[in-house]
């Protein structure tokens, strides 16, 4: 098995993008709809039944991702209903996304006074194999660095603006609305140019469900937002230089019991040894300590590097789910550091934007 992901690049207009996309990831693609299609218990017709019904929405909030999805559904000889079901994920059965631990520090923390952002993703095993780092250069708009799997537009990554995002999910909160997935957002949030955007584009996209985004651009801002069903909650750093997060809420209006009963149970001590492995170091964090602590075992086989186990399997993620990338991101020299799997077995890789 390869140590690394492999990297994908396309480059043009919407349709150009998406079919040199499809045509490269085509067999990855198919094997995640056929994963989505088993784990959900749905047929493959049934998921496009499902994902033509948000497709009005899709071509309100961002239609040229619309045209990008007919590239991937050429590029890769699929339907177009397939390369919508791509976009859509856990919400076409309302269902959880997995976990993952994140991070941001702000230059004043780092040995090399530039910022670090990035996560654990935490998933079941077999996404492994469909994943692969994607890099864009659309026509008239940034460049975009990301990783992500089975044709999904947008997942966790970087734009040329320095612009950065990784992501959580989130137990209990709002209740789940027909309305848009979080995976186009993620995608159109890599085309702005601040944090201060992103957090303007939040509070006018209406998403189905809950998740947590960490976000960082190259000015060296960082941000937390519990984006949910109802709309955004931000956290700030508050003065520490340094936010992390992990998989149950930390905003005023849902931190509850009874959402924290929703959550993983591993989530709150992951967030204190993320916490406590920053405050440590802050000062002096450099890039070799934060691959590091996303290798960490404290509370194994759940801690922040999460191995398989024989224990029970939890709503958000069962037992099988592991680390199947851990990522940190540079945002101003615009590099990102991708580990394939759990990153105390892998190398972190170096993919670079000019």
């Amino acid at each position: 098995m390869s140590e690394q992901y492999p990297l994908i690049e396309a480059c043009g207009s919407p349709l150009e993008l998406g079919r040199q996309h499809g045509e490269q990831a085509a067999a990855m693609i198919d094997g995640y709809l056929d994963f989505m299609a088993s784990s959900m218990r749905l047929s493959r017709e049934q998921l496009r039944l499902r994902a033509m019904s948000f497709l009005p929405l899709f071509e309100k909030f961002c239609p040229e991702l619309v045209i990008e999805m007919t590239g991937l559904a050429e590029g890769a000889k699929l339907a177009f209903g397939d390369a919508l079901v791509a976009q859509m994920r856990g919400e076409l059965a309302q269902v959880a996304d997995g976990a993952c631990t994140t991070f941001a520090i702000q230059p004043r923390g780092t040995a090399t006074q530039t910022t670090l952002v990035g996560q654990t993703s935490d998933n079941p095993p077999e996404l492994e194999q469909f994943g692969y780092v994607l890099k864009l250069r659309p026509t008239n708009k940034p460049q975009v660095l990301m990783w992500t799997f089975g044709g999904m537009l947008g997942y966790h990554g970087m734009n040329e603006h320095g612009v950065s995002h990784f992501a959580n999910a989130l137990g209990g909160g709002p209740q789940w609305k027909f309305a848009l997935s979080h995976y186009p957002l993620k995608r159109l949030i890599l085309e702005q140019r601040s944090v201060a955007d992103v957090l303007k584009l939040m509070q006018s996209f209406p998403v189905c469900s809950n998740g947590n985004y960490m976000l960082a651009d190259g000015t060296g801002a960082i941000l937390d937002v519990e984006l949910t069903s109802d709309g955004p909650q931000v956290i700030e750093e508050s003065g520490a230089g340094y936010l992390v997060h992990s998989n149950h809420y930390l905003c005023t209006a849902h931190a509850c019991e009874a959402n924290f009963q929703h959550s993983l149970t591993d989530s709150f001590p992951r967030l204190d040894r993320m916490r406590s492995l920053i405050s440590d170091s802050f000062g002096t964090v450099s890039l070799a300590d934060m691959q590091r602590f996303l290798s960490d075992h404290f509370g194994h086989p759940v801690g922040i590097c999460r191995h398989p186990h024989a224990g029970p399997s939890e709503s958000m993620l069962g037992n099988s789910g592991k680390t199947v990338a851990a990522l940190i991101a540079e945002p101003q020299s615009r590099h990102l550091h991708v580990a394939l799997g759990n990153p105390c077995e892998n190398p972190f890789v170096t993919y670079s934007l000019s």
